[in-house]
């Protein structure tokens, strides 16, 4: 009565592939990530320490963002400007120009670090959330670890020269994708090219994104330069293009114009060399499997995950995707109960594994009916 089912799909596709091949970047450290799928298309020493430099403002505004998010913090919250805050805009760092006494909302300071790279609206932010930047900075550090950052720590809220600041592009990449997941609408002022301070007792300041790739025509919508003159030019970026988002990370650029150049290089090169599959949408009903002594003679089968996966385009491999089960399922069935197994294998390896749901209840037949179905069974066989 009950069988093993394997049922096969092909899709033409290459999972495994030299993420170093045929491109160079010239930055001591980089590494390139399709969003969607999570692989990693171009990695270079992407594990060694760096000083994040400007980068780590990326951190500072998740802070506020979590925080706004679980109704701790609002936008419309302001915050007195120390001397601490306002002597970064005074001694020729990047800064919005906040004064001593000042009180400027949580907007205007989140804004002033993402496009102006504020260092003063770093240190505002930091104290008025956490009472002093060293106590905020033991925030950051506790939500990189949080994040899976295992190489990174932070010592202060703007990125300043500190040897107790540092991580990696990989973790850089981490935090990266966290903010554009959890935070999508405030991660559209990473896209912003242009901030303008009222600030008090003075005409207002316009400044624009140090974003050198929210200029050029290739869908970049983020994220934060960085340069210090121990690690040279930094910048973490993205695009997204007909429904794909790419994130880059280099550091150790050894100029502005080659920061802006390479990292354009890179992301062109994903854009240009792999194309995203879309193997499963979660939820998303795949098929439909017998039942046994069910008032439905079938249920629908899905996954609760998303899957995709990349192709590079110069090479593609024939590839597998399975659905195996021993059925028919003997009724009764609940909702997301576990009825089989999903399989990906590319070149009889196999490279995932999920579980098969059933995507409604099926009730058992009455027992006159079982009856009748057992009958049938001994009489005519498994028809």
């Amino acid at each position: 009565m009950f069988k093993k089912f394997i049922f096969f799909i092909l899709i033409y596709f290459v999972s495994f592939f030299n993420v170093n091949a045929n491109i160079d970047i010239k930055a001591r450290t980089v590494i390139l990530q399709d969003f969607l799928s999570e692989e990693i298309l171009y990695e270079k020493n992407a594990d060694e320490s760096i000083y994040p430099a400007s980068m780590t403002k990326i951190m500072t505004s998740i802070i506020a963002f979590d925080l706004i998010k679980s109704g701790d913090l609002s936008l419309d919250d302001k915050f007195i400007i120390s001397e601490k805050a306002w002597r970064l805009s005074t001694a020729g760092y990047s800064s919005m120009f906040i004064m001593v006494g000042d009180e400027v909302s949580v907007e205007d300071l989140l804004l002033g670090i993402i496009i102006a790279s504020g260092n003063d609206a770093c240190v505002a932010l930091a104290e008025g959330i956490a009472g002093t930047e060293e106590e905020f900075a033991i925030l950051m550090t506790s939500k990189a670890k949080e994040l899976g950052m295992e190489n990174t720590n932070f010592a202060n809220s703007s990125g300043i020269n500190d040897p107790d600041n540092y991580s990696t592009v990989r973790d850089i990449l981490k935090m990266s994708n966290y903010l554009i997941k959890e935070h999508p609408k405030y991660y559209e002022w990473f896209a912003e090219k242009e901030f303008t301070w009222d600030r008090t007792g003075g005409d207002p300041i316009t400044q624009g994104n140090r974003n050198p790739l929210l200029y050029k025509n290739i869908g970049a919508d983020g994220i934060k330069t960085g340069y210090l003159a121990v690690e040279k030019y930094s910048l973490a970026s993205s695009i997204f293009r007909k429904g794909r988002r790419l994130i880059a990370v280099g550091s150790g650029f050894e100029t502005k114009s080659l920061r802006s150049k390479e990292s354009s290089k890179l992301l062109t090169y994903g854009l240009t060399n792999f194309d995203l599959v879309e193997i499963n949408r979660s939820k998303k009903p795949i098929d439909q499997i017998e039942v046994w002594l069910g008032k439905q003679s079938h249920v629908d089968v899905h996954l609760n995950t998303d899957i995709y996966k990349i192709i590079k385009k110069a090479k593609k491999k024939l590839l597998k995707i399975s659905i195996k089960y021993d059925g028919p399922i003997e009724a009764p069935i609940e909702k997301n109960q576990k009825v089989g197994v999903f399989k990906v294998v590319y070149d009889q390896e196999l490279i995932g594994e999920y579980d098969l749901l059933a995507s409604n209840d099926v009730q058992k037949v009455n027992i006159f009916s079982r009856l009748i179905k057992s009958l049938n069974y001994l009489i005519w066989g498994d028809v």
